[in-house]
């Protein structure tokens, strides 16, 4: 018998299976920005500008900036 916490044990190792094999970068550069939120490197070179999307020490964005962003579109 399936119960509950079985489903809820395959659910967890299923998402971490993903997470390993597709891991997510801790910062993109501006053209990587660009290219997830489906703007141009123009735009976000003018959000960074305008103080929208920051810019760590590297000059990189940070992925948490993008996931930001992404929520407010």
């Amino acid at each position: 018998m399936v119960t509950e916490d079985i489903l809820i044990e395959c659910a967890r190792r299923g998402a971490q299976i993903y997470a390993e094999q597709h891991p997510r970068p801790s910062q993109v550069t501006q053209v990587q920005a660009a290219q997830m939120l489906g703007l141009s490197a123009q735009t976000i070179c003018k959000m960074v500008r305008a103080g929208r999307l920051s810019l760590n020490g590297l000059g990189m964005i940070p992925i948490s900036e993008i996931d930001g962003a992404l929520r407010l579109k």
